[in-house]
């Protein structure tokens, strides 16, 4: 939503308010039992206003501090991908390092999916995996059949699965059907939708994101109400509203007398 939208928005509210106002003021000259209805009408018109002109501005505020953390100089927003093992890894590495606002990119680990093992499957994969690479100090193996294989940092993704691959095939006679490459990117806050074009070019969509950006988000989410409370709110600002136009001539003169209070106080 664009900033004259949003303060038309404000606008008409402000005028819904004004008239709820007048409404309260005319009360003194309706029957006494016609207050209920004045606060009736105050709520509905309080609930049509923020249904139709404030919450679509309320759900604007998580993209607008959003676009308020991407702007602020050196925030740093950190991307976890889970890759295919189709992918050209060497290809999207040097997509991703030549787009502005690049930091840092890593890949972590890989997964390999198999079948469930049973206990003495689970074993030989156990000792197995060490024996295949140098490069594979540490790994997991998982009785559902996983196998994930951290990755050194001298080390790429594309040669650790080389030598599970080769292993497999000539122990099983089979070539590996999927594994994934879990890699980690860092990059400039303010060009997130820039590193998100080139992912999303080539299908690949972050798992999980971690940094300001996120942390801004998830914060300002958890604290929003549900559209159906915020309706409630504006209508009890209605109520409000209404009550201070019924209540406008006494305030005014509480507020006379109160004024000329504390001038003849200063003077003594």
């Amino acid at each position: 939503m664009d900033i004259i939208t949003t303060i038309i928005y404000i606008i008409l509210f402000i005028i819904m308010m004004l008239f709820v106002f007048s409404i309260g003021m005319i009360r003194k000259y309706m029957p006494r039992k016609e207050a209920l209805l004045v606060i009736l009408v105050a709520f509905l018109i309080g609930s049509i206003g923020g249904a139709f002109f404030l919450e679509p501005i309320y759900k604007e505020v998580p993209g607008v501090l959003n676009t308020v953390e991407r702007s602020m100089p050196n925030n740093e927003e950190t991307l976890y991908l889970d890759l295919s093992s189709s992918n050209d890894l060497n290809e999207l590495e040097n997509a991703l390092s030549n787009t502005k606002g690049f930091k840092s990119y890593s890949e972590d680990s890989i997964s390999i999916t198999l079948w469930s093992f049973n206990d003495a499957e689970l074993s030989y994969f156990k000792d197995i995996v060490r024996n295949l690479d140098e490069n594979y100090k540490n790994y997991t193996v998982d009785p559902s059949g996983k196998i994930t294989i951290e990755i050194p940092d001298n080390y790429s993704a594309t040669k650790a699965l080389k030598s599970f691959s080769d292993w497999y095939k000539l122990v099983y006679g089979d070539s590996l059907s999927y594994a994934q490459v879990h890699s980690k990117l860092v990059i400039d806050a303010s060009h997130l939708d820039d590193f998100k074009k080139v992912l999303l070019e080539r299908g690949i969509v972050a798992s999980k994101m971690e940094g300001p950006i996120q942390d801004s988000l998830n914060s300002t989410n958890a604290s929003m109400v549900s559209d159906t409370t915020f309706v409630l709110i504006t209508g009890g600002i209605g109520v409000v509203v209404a009550i201070m136009g019924i209540y406008f001539d006494s305030i005014v003169v509480y507020y006379r007398r109160l004024r000329k209070f504390m001038k003849t106080k200063r003077r003594r």
